[in-house]
């Protein structure tokens, strides 16, 4: 599984300041990762490392891909999550911070700001004592539209 990183998030609008983070946190801003950066930023939504590896068309290999996401999410550009079973989804951290609901039947996706979860937080926090994050794994469960079409179909 992959690891999370708590790096605090980096706000860096753009491609010149997300090459300038990696500067200050020592690493080179190498062709590689500058295309992948690109790719990033110019992503209207998450994407996984095949679809970056696709995007950046650098023939970088995958393994690199990972690697070079591994090291922005550790200096807090990037942050991963998954979507259910498959592969972990990569979004830039300029966007602000997102948990995410994921339908379990059609696999739609919905993100959402933190703050709309708390008072689900509050519930659990209060029956259980635990502190609920859903920054890496998202909420499952039924979007409105397969909820209706379940709901219209038990009766």
């Amino acid at each position: 599984m992959t690891e999370t990183h708590p790096a605090p998030p980096v706000e860096a609008a753009d491609l010149d300041a997300a090459a300038a983070a990696l500067r200050s946190a020592g690493l080179r801003v190498t062709a590689a990762r500058r295309l992948l950066l690109r790719a990033l930023w110019e992503a209207p939504e998450p994407l996984g490392a095949q679809d970056l590896a696709e995007l950046s068309g650098d023939g970088s290999d995958l393994a690199s891909v990972y690697r070079n996401l591994e090291a922005l999410e550790r200096i807090g550009l990037v942050r991963h999550f998954h979507l259910g079973h498959g592969p972990g989804l990569y979004a830039r951290t300029s966007l602000g911070a997102r948990e995410y609901l994921v339908c379990e039947v059609c696999g739609s996706h919905q993100a959402v700001d933190p703050s709309e979860l708390d008072p689900v937080r509050d519930l659990v926090r209060a029956q259980f004592g635990h502190e609920a994050r859903f920054t890496h794994f998202p909420i499952g469960g039924l979007c409105r539209d397969c909820a209706a079409e379940y709901q219209g179909t038990a009766e």
